[in-house]
């Protein structure tokens, strides 16, 4: 059953978004994670496959030899060892030989498959930054090591091993946030949404140019969203949920005044473009959301942080989040491709550049599709996930800054999956499906962050 429904943004409502309030803030992480088919636990042993070592003997002439340490592990290094190393999320590690070859007929379906490394965008649907998509080439370089044997190779092959930064990658903060106390997760509690709100105590604005995410425990937390708060609301919520922090499913629980970026295993710390910062109000909270899993058997604890450096050069551009969205779908029980569509048009006089993407669904959500068509006509996509998965979102940013001229209208097309035979289906039988927060509701948006072309600021640091 397919059905469609566009809905056109008044004018007034897409004006309070782009001034920085939205249901979810655009400034969340570049990357994003996972399958949402978790792998297999960390104290799980290896399957069992067999163990050879060499290349078989009918090798072809002239072809040569793919080994783990003349090619395999430095594709391992640059697309798989910042999550597959010890005292990471990853069940296992990708360090050596003797690490990944128990795993390799794992390894080859999950690439062949292009469920890892984890990296949803459609390749020619959107030009974006720190694409983690491994090229057809690598996935048969892969599979030729795996199919010839998984050979370990010569040692005197072997690259330097790669070296991951400890603690923060962006040099000493100039200001540290994080909760009052570490927050406790039981064993192999799975798909845990933790909200923590933190307060601030500055008297007036400040310009963030940079936020960098910390998770306090990596082997459980799976990624990170933030938001600002100013209305109070999330200290209610707070108070209201016993223990530290409150549960938060599909958004924190208020409408943010922004946010301050995420965390996603890979993926780099918001760094804001020259002129850009990120607004901080005076009083305003932080609420930290955490994706906790916890795929071991005891109790683990986390204290998530985030530092913020401030902007120490001119500031004339404030990132905007905005939001197009469908807020009056209903997905019918059973409906096994449903369409869900929403538009908004860049209002006049109101030049804008995108610099960042971020699609937004539950458990329902299956693909999702955003273009924008500009006054003359041109239609240019912006992204399109076909594969979208809830445990693995967060922002894109684009490799150039995407000219959104006055006029250029945005269109979001999403398709969600209301039947029995969708897995991740949260009732059981399907019942029909509203916009809501909850983890049986549904959200169709796509956060877009922008500038404006007309704005200049002249803020200048004291």
């Amino acid at each position: 059953m397919s059905m469609r429904r566009r809905v056109l943004l008044p004018a007034a409502v897409v004006l309070v978004l782009a001034a920085g309030v939205s249901l979810v803030p655009a400034d969340e992480p570049a990357a994003q994670t996972g399958t949402g088919h978790h792998p297999a636990p960390a104290h799980a042993a290896p399957p069992a496959t067999p163990t050879t070592q060499t290349p078989p003997a009918g090798t072809p002439a002239g072809d040569t030899p793919v080994t783990f340490n003349n090619q395999i592990v430095r594709l391992f290094q640059q697309h798989c060892q910042v999550c597959h190393r010890p005292g990471e999320a990853a069940p296992f590690s990708l360090l050596t030989h003797r690490d990944a070859s128990p795993w390799r007929q794992q390894i080859l379906l999950a690439t062949r498959e292009r469920r890892m490394p984890p990296w949803k965008p459609v390749a020619g649907h959107g030009d974006f930054a720190g694409v983690r998509r491994l090229s057809d080439a690598d996935i048969a370089l892969i599979a030729r090591w795996v199919e010839s044997g998984a050979a370990e190779g010569d040692a005197r092959d072997l690259p330097p091993a790669r070296e991951f930064p400890s603690g923060w990658s962006l040099g000493a903060p100039d200001l540290v946030l994080k909760p009052e106390a570490s927050f406790e997760v039981s064993a192999s509690a799975r798909d845990l949404y933790r909200c923590f709100t933190i307060p601030t105590s500055f008297k007036e604005d400040r310009w963030v140019s940079a936020a960098e995410l910390v998770p306090g425990n990596r082997k459980i937390v799976h990624h990170i969203l933030t938001y600002i708060e100013t209305s109070g609301i999330s200290e209610t919520l707070d108070k209201a949920d016993p223990g530290l922090g409150y549960t938060c499913f599909g958004g924190p629980g208020f409408i943010p005044t922004g946010g301050l970026g995420g965390w996603a295993p890979g993926a780099p710390p918001t760094v804001m473009p020259s002129g850009v910062g990120l607004l901080l109000p005076a009083g305003a909270r932080v609420v930290i959301q955490v994706h906790y899993h916890n795929h071991g058997g005891s109790t683990e604890s986390d204290r998530t942080s985030i530092g913020l450096h401030f902007a120490r050069t001119p500031v004339d551009k404030r990132a905007r989040s905005v939001a197009v969205l469908n807020r009056t779908f209903v997905i019918p029980a059973g409906a096994a491709r449903h369409e869900v569509r929403a538009s908004w048009t860049v209002p006049p006089m109101r030049d804008l550049h995108a610099i960042g993407i971020a699609p937004h669904m539950h458990l329902l959500g299956r693909q999702m599709k955003v273009t924008a068509t500009s006054p003359d006509g041109t239609t240019r996509p912006l992204i399109s996930i076909d594969d979208w998965d809830f445990n693995w979102q967060g922002l894109y940013s684009f490799a150039q800054p995407v000219p959104l001229p006055a006029g250029t209208r945005i269109d979001l097309d999403a398709i969600f999956d209301n039947s029995p035979g969708n897995p991740r289906n949260p009732n059981s039988p399907p019942q029909d499906v509203t916009w809501g927060e909850g983890t049986t509701d549904e959200m169709a948006i796509v956060f877009l962050r922008v500038t404006a072309d007309g704005e200049h600021l002249g803020w200048r640091p004291q």
